[in-house]
């Protein structure tokens, strides 16, 4: 897969049954559809399908910030912000094929996450493997 940012390949990074699309130029990490859930299942969250689906219908927000074209069917991606303090602005396909978080924005999104883990077991070693892949300083 070519990176919607920089246009250079990316690594495929697997943990479990995820396999993840990261770019090692500028950091950025793509979900395929599916894959999101994935990992928020292995992390135990019983109502991730209530979040994603807030994610993936989440209205365009307005910003200046560029449009990135979707790895997986070409057509340009909507922003939109996942978390309630809108401090997390990603790149959605329209037509569902997956989720691109620029750099950084994987690591806020999984300590938003380790926050509301419903224990301190599995979910803690899915989140923080995660994190730890794709640490990056902003």
């Amino acid at each position: 897969m070519l990176c919607p940012v920089c246009h250079k390949d990316a690594l495929i990074v697997e943990y479990q049954d995820i396999e993840l699309d990261y770019c090692p130029v500028c950091h950025g990490v793509w979900f395929d559809a599916g894959e999101l859930e994935l990992l928020m299942a292995s992390a135990g969250f019983e109502d991730f399908r209530r979040y994603l689906d807030g994610i993936i219908n989440a209205p365009e927000t307005d910003t200046q910030e560029k449009k990135h074209k979707c790895p997986a069917c070409g057509h340009k991606m909507k922003k939109a912000y996942i978390d309630p303090d809108s401090k997390i602005l990603v790149d959605v396909c329209h037509i569902g094929e997956g989720i691109w978080f620029d750099g950084g924005e994987v690591t806020r999104l999984i300590q938003a996450l380790a926050q509301k883990a419903p224990d301190k077991g599995p979910s803690q070693g899915v989140l923080a493997f995660v994190g730890d892949m794709f640490k990056y300083q902003e």
